[in-house]
């Protein structure tokens, strides 16, 4: 099955006013986002990518702009299933003044069990960008082949929730995961079980580029490709 390219969307106005911005429209690039969404496309220069698909939300299509712009025979598809945790009553909120609420408590330590105010629950976020990754796996794979390589833009918890199901992890530990803005993981799916290429690389990326089988791939069994402690709800700022 394909290999799935996970793109954090680019440094946000959120991310750096620390606030949890969920679906709050409006919410757009600031100005490092900005110049990482410029580097994306020549770090996946070396890619063949058959497929964009994106959340609805601003932050994203912002991301892939320079992407699309490089690459003009890429259609955007949009993906409401991979848009951002519903956060509900905590949207637009300060991250410092949620600490103090009870439930952080469970979105950090029990988040399988964790359910927004007026939003969603942790486990529903995580079901249903699963599923559209399934989905979007056997349409790459009928239209473009077993090897094809496609990218999704989508937000930190939903990036750390698909590699949680990848890993077979439970979801109460998928805040042990970390995307930075405008990195980049990479899940290999095959008949059997996915395989976690990357995680979070903010650097080259030229070789996930697929490559020729050997001679003798056929007699092969590996996979090819290789406060204090708390989680960023929604992903964090990243590096300074």
């Amino acid at each position: 099955m394909p290999t799935l390219i996970l793109v954090r969307h680019g440094r946000s106005t959120a991310n750096t006013s620390g606030v949890l911005a969920g679906r709050t429209p409006g919410v757009a690039l600031d100005e490092r986002g900005t110049e990482q969404a410029a580097a994306l496309p020549g770090r996946l220069a070396a890619l063949p990518l058959a497929a964009v698909v994106s959340s609805p939300l601003q932050r994203c299509r912002e991301t892939l702009g320079p992407l699309l712009d490089a690459r003009p025979e890429l259609a955007l598809h949009t993906e409401e299933r991979i848009s951002e945790c519903d956060y509900g009553d905590w949207s637009g909120r300060k991250l410092a003044e949620l600490t103090d609420e009870p439930l952080m408590t469970v979105v950090q330590q029990h988040p399988s069990a964790a359910a927004f105010p007026g939003g969603e629950s942790m486990r529903a976020m995580q079901a249903r960008a699963v599923d559209a990754v399934r989905d979007w796996n056997a349409r790459i794979e009928a239209e473009h082949g077993e090897n094809a390589v496609y990218l999704m833009c989508s937000h930190g918890d939903i990036i750390k929730s698909l590699v949680a199901d990848a890993l077979g992890m439970h979801l109460d530990l998928f805040q042990r995961v970390h995307a930075d803005p405008c990195s980049v993981t990479a899940i290999r799916y095959t008949r059997l079980r996915p395989f976690l290429l990357r995680l979070g690389d903010t650097g080259d990326l030229a070789s996930l580029a697929p490559r020729e089988p050997a001679p003798d791939a056929s007699a092969g069994t590996g996979a090819e490709g290789g406060g204090e402690g708390d989680a960023a709800v929604g992903g964090g700022a990243g590096a300074p």
